[in-house]
């Protein structure tokens, strides 16, 4: 992984570079930001340009054996810890370990933008049981007093450094304050916040923004994912989370605010009949396009706020969308409105997220919408 391959965020690969360059490089880094953010590619630039035998001012050579190495995540100084299921016990199961450890390179490369739920997919685990465990930071500190076997530094990357329970982070602190020499932590989390205090004092914060819609239609665009046109749909609805924008790039780019106006249509009419098909169609969907429904519903609000505002300049949806957004905000919603139906939206995104029964909570929540839209107020359809 090279920083040139990850789009965009050019300021961050600056800091990045001109700390290795300095020598501020701190000996423990927390890499984090939202979902779909560049977490996990960041990293692996760093550690690329910090093994790479000819590196230039911008980034890694690419070219040297280090290099090659990296690229398939089989550098004998790049070590990796995951989240993984099981109790203490299964910690000295070595090879229950190496296939996760290699389970990882792979899901790294296919799925870089990945969150904790594709790595669930990926290997068919239970959530419930997912943790980083005392027994694992025990192997950590074992491998870092290990000379590093070229002689550079030895990376310790900790992906979903969350799921550390207390004893295993509590097992780390010392080394982190005090590692060995050209030894090099680098922890990743979307969730800063879930970690000890004790650890976040003890790392250099390394903040990754979300991606602008720019950079995800250059992206996009760039690498033959998709056309312009499509981009341009997609990165609003991907809100800078390019994992969400990769999964956006084969379906039919205007599906979801296709359904929306549908949606809203029947809630305001109130046809109970119709209603109760689509939340049996919604539920038919996987979770993640449930979620991505809701999302664009979530959208089509903020539109409409700044459509009611005169903020033309600062909505994303494309013009033949225009036309629904307007006539939804003149004619039937309003500010209140509007923030009870957000409210709403939101708490039905939280439940869908803890598993509730997507056919239940779609139909109540249509019902809530209508309710919602068909308030009277001063302005009537």
């Amino acid at each position: 992984m090279l920083f040139s391959s990850i789009p965009g965020l050019q300021e961050v690969k600056e800091r990045i570079i001109q700390a290795v360059q300095n020598n501020h490089l701190a000996h423990a880094l927390l890499f984090h930001g939202p979902e779909g953010s560049a977490n996990l590619q960041m990293a692996l630039a760093l550690s690329t340009y910090l093994h790479c035998e000819n590196p230039s001012d911008t980034d890694a050579c690419g070219q040297c054996p280090s290099c090659h190495k990296m690229e398939k995540l089989i550098h004998p100084d790049m070590n990796f810890v995951v989240p993984a299921p099981g109790e203490e016990k299964d910690d000295d199961d070595k090879k229950k370990k190496v296939d996760f450890i290699a389970s990882f390179r792979n899901f790294a490369l296919t799925t870089g933008y990945g969150n904790i739920s594709d790595w669930i997919y990926h290997n068919n685990i239970d959530k419930k049981q997912l943790n980083i465990s005392r027994g694992t930071a025990r192997n950590i500190l074992k491998t870092i007093s290990l000379k590093s076997f070229e002689g550079g530094y030895k990376i310790m990357l900790i992906w979903g450094a969350e799921y550390m329970n207390t004893q295993a982070a509590n097992s780390l602190l010392k080394v982190l304050e005090e590692p060995p020499e050209k030894t090099l932590f680098l922890l990743l989390t979307t969730q800063p916040e879930q970690l000890l205090t004790t650890i976040l004092s003890r790392t250099q914060k390394v903040m990754i923004r979300a991606f602008t819609d720019e950079e995800i239609k250059e992206h996009l665009v760039l690498e033959g994912m998709c056309s312009k046109e499509a981009s341009e749909q997609i990165a609003p609805l991907a809100d800078g989370n390019m994992r969400e924008a990769y999964r956006l790039v084969d379906q039919v780019q205007d599906e979801n605010t296709s359904q929306i106006r549908d949606w809203y249509r029947l809630c305001f009419t109130l046809k109970i009949g119709e209603i109760l098909q689509l939340a049996e169609i919604f539920a038919q969907k996987d979770k993640e396009a449930q979620k991505s429904l809701l999302l664009s519903g979530l959208n089509v609000l903020r539109e409409v706020i700044l459509s009611k505002s005169q903020l033309t300049g600062l909505m994303r949806s494309v013009p033949q969308d225009r036309g629904f957004i307007e006539n939804l905000g003149i004619h039937v919603l309003d500010e209140e409105k509007i923030a009870n139906m957000y409210i709403k939206m939101n708490q039905a995104h939280y439940h869908l997220e803890r598993n509730a029964s997507a056919k239940i909570l779609f139909t109540d929540l249509s019902f809530q919408l209508a309710r919602i839209m068909r308030k009277k107020t001063n302005a009537q359809p």
